[in-house]
């Protein structure tokens, strides 16, 4: 263990660079996860209820009108997704970051004042309009966050500097929470009760913009405009190393190669060229299904009505209800940061979605089988077990399913495309976490404990999706990992799944060595292009035979 610390450490120093540009922009998922764990304590509020006339409501009203509330946010977060693939490939990544908190920054000002001047019924439309504006930035953020990090992050981190984005996640969570929990217990019932929570969400839209001014451009965005000199520079603050380090050059290199004949793609030609080959198509929605799947495995579910689904296990007084939320956020938390540390990228993408699948699946069947046999809400022996089985399913999904998504989809996504291919992600994010906060409520009042098993049946699905079709990328540099995808896809799948050889027999893809060995360039390709790839592949020998000492690809520094 102190030889593992002692080495993490090491890294830190070593890659610091990196690690402040992804604590950066990652700022971004706090607000995310801010906006997803604040609203479904602060609408539990009777102070909230009271000033905007949801008391006086029936309680199927009350339903409908608290899920519009929560959703809303998912409604703006989807066109802000949509569009954020525009923006970033016309005007940069940093600038729309930058933006994305700007908008956010005046959503959460407007909803933190809603209601002031006016009537209650006013005050209602503002948060709605208020709520759907900050999640248009929030939902540029959720785009644009992971490409900008995967592209700038070595890969020898690449996982981890991605996966702080579900460690903000989590810590925006935990926060929220936690400031629910402390109003209702501190502050008087009244119009501050339920303000505060959006007055503190400003503090971390503040930090991102503040933050990312401070932050380099994307180098494979600044190489798509064919700005090289200030992708060089990019580079070499990232790996902390001079512009003329044989790491920097060689990256650059592969880099200007991946995009021949794909610079300033327009958008629609992006989205267009996605389905362009099977492999390509492949590749692009593979971020698009993890994300959905992301979604059916309830976890919005419990963010958004923790405190209901607390509530039906017994936990009868508002504050208790928030209390055990706030437990469940500290845990998530707690779980991703290790998860970032020691797991992501020893054991990599594969097996960290596959045995959280399976053991979140788990985890809700048990709570599915609980509600099922014990209907009311009566404090049995068995309901502490099921308490236990909610933060399991907390450390479960923060294990594999809580961010390898975002690594896994930006990875796998093709350079000229990886903007719209994300975009597409974020919108689907978006869209069926609107759903899931739309249908929770229903599905808790109708189906009842089939909620429960509806979302673990999903879970078991998506680990056996990830063990059949999905290979293991990490370790491989973001222009090598195309390379996993060309044959033998299932095969390749298989021989990276834990006990995958029992299904294989002699069976044995072809290997990325092999295949890249064989990559050359077709006799019929464009004679710009011939004589481009013909400097870069000269420019990348020349530099490696000028030090022979040279790590070259192996670099892990190497982007």
């Amino acid at each position: 263990m102190t030889t593992t610390l002692k080495r993490e450490l090491r890294d830190i120093i070593q890659y610091r660079n990196a690690y402040l540009l992804a604590f950066s922009a990652t700022t971004g998922y706090v607000c995310f996860g801010w906006e997803i764990g604040l609203i479904g304590g602060v609408i539990t509020l009777p102070s909230f209820q009271e000033y905007f006339g949801l008391s006086s409501e029936s309680a199927s009203a009350r339903a409908s009108l608290s899920a519009n509330i929560v959703s809303v946010l998912q409604a703006g977060g989807f066109f802000g997704a949509l569009f954020s693939s525009y923006f970033a490939s016309r005007f940069g990544r940093k600038p729309a970051l930058i933006t994305s908190g700007v908008i956010y920054l005046i959503g959460s000002i407007i909803q933190s004042t809603a209601g002031i001047g006016t009537s209650s019924a006013v005050g209602l439309k503002v948060l709605y309009f208020s709520r759907f504006f900050g999640g248009m930035g929030v939902g540029l953020m959720s785009a644009l966050v992971p490409a900008y990090v995967s592209e700038c992050a070595p890969r020898a981190i690449r996982g981890r500097c991605t996966g702080c984005i579900e460690v903000s996640v989590g810590l925006g969570n935990m926060l929220a929470f936690w400031v629910n929990y402390s109003v209702s217990l501190n502050i008087s019932p009244g119009q501050m009760q339920w303000r505060l929570p959006f007055i503190a969400q400003i503090i971390p839209g503040a930090l991102l913009v503040f933050f990312m001014l401070f932050q380099p451009e994307s180098p494979r965005w600044l190489v798509e405009r064919g700005h090289y000199d200030e992708a060089a520079a990019a580079l070499a603050y990232i790996a902390r190393k001079d512009q003329d380090d044989d790491a920097v050059v060689l990256t650059l290199g592969e880099i200007r190669a991946d995009f021949v004949g794909k610079h300033r793609l327009p958008l629609l030609t992006q989205f267009r060229k996605m389905g362009e080959s099977k492999i390509i198509f492949l590749r692009c929605i593979i971020a698009s299904i993890a994300t959905f799947f992301q979604q059916w495995s309830g976890t919005n579910a419990i963010n958004y009505y923790a405190p209901e689904i607390f509530a039906g296990l017994g936990f009868s007084s508002t504050s208790s209800a928030l209390f055990a939320t706030g437990i469940y956020g500290v845990i998530k938390f707690v779980v991703t940061c290790m998860t970032l540390a020691f797991v992501i990228e020893s054991w990599g993408r594969k097996r960290t979605l596959i045995y959280g699948g399976l053991a979140q699946g788990l985890m809700m069947l048990w709570l599915g089988g609980y509600a099922g046999i014990h209907p009311g809400q009566g404090i049995v022996p068995a309901t502490y077990v099921s308490i236990v089985a909610i933060y399991l399913y907390g450390v479960f999904f923060c294990l594999g399913w809580g961010f390898t998504p975002f690594v896994l989809g930006s990875e796998v996504a093709p350079g000229h495309l990886r903007m719209a291919a994300m975009s597409l992600a974020a919108a689907t994010t978006w869209l069926f976490t609107y759903v899931i906060a739309q249908i929770t409520p229903i599905l808790l009042d109708r189906i009842t404990y089939g909620t429960y098993l509806l979302f673990g049946v999903a879970s078991l699905i998506m680990a056996a999706w990830v063990y059949i079709f999905i290979p293991e990328t990490t370790g491989y540099p973001l222009e090598d990992i195309k390379y996993l995808f060309e044959r033998d896809i299932i095969l390749r799948s298989l021989e990276d799944a834990p006990l995958g050889w029992i299904f294989l027999g002699k069976r044995r893809a072809v290997s990325v060595e092999e295949l890249k060995a064989a990559d050359i360039l077709p006799t019929n390709s464009p004679k710009d292009i011939s004589e481009e790839l013909r400097l870069e592949d000269a420019s990348a020998r020349g530099h490696s035979l000028r030090t022979s000492n040279s790590q070259g690809c192996d670099d892990p520094l190497i982007i």
